[in-house]
């Protein structure tokens, strides 16, 4: 009985081997054939499709959290929210969002109110919002002292 486990252990072995075997040739010979395999690089120069972010991703990198910056939705057009206040949760991904809406670049409301949809991942800055162009006043020139005149 002891011989007849030990000779079926062994015919298993052989069986398990050669379809080790076979699926190493046949792969390899695959693998060969396929244009992608014998020329890596063009897979690599696909390009990946840029992850676009939420209001609180594209706010991280603007100074004081994007607060007096104006920010859209990719799809609005004329449509733009003036950052006023964030509470950012503990993550840095998440929170909630105040701002004063303009339409056209113009102010469209006085006072600010929440904006929704702030986790969707279609936000972008505007650059040409008036935080950005922060106008240096010239200095007034000072006036000349006048010549004093001496009566004779």
């Amino acid at each position: 009985m002891a011989s007849r486990s030990i000779a079926s252990i062994g015919s298993s072995w052989k069986q398990l081997s050669f379809n080790l075997t076979r699926r190493t040739l046949s792969t390899s010979s695959t693998a060969s054939a396929s244009p992608s395999a014998s020329n890596p690089s063009t897979t690599v120069s696909k390009s990946k499709r840029k992850k676009k972010k939420n209001l609180f991703e594209v706010a991280q990198f603007l100074p004081n959290w994007g607060i007096g910056y104006q920010m859209a939705k990719t799809h609005w057009s004329g449509v733009a929210y003036q950052i006023t206040k964030i509470n950012l949760y503990k993550d840095g991904k998440h929170g909630k969002a105040w701002g004063i809406v303009h339409k056209d670049g113009i102010a469209a409301a006085d006072a600010p109110k929440k904006i929704s949809g702030v986790h969707k991942r279609c936000w972008k800055y505007i650059p040409n919002s008036n935080k950005t162009q922060q106008i240096t006043p010239q200095p007034e020139p000072k006036p000349k002292p006048e010549p004093e005149v001496q009566a004779t």
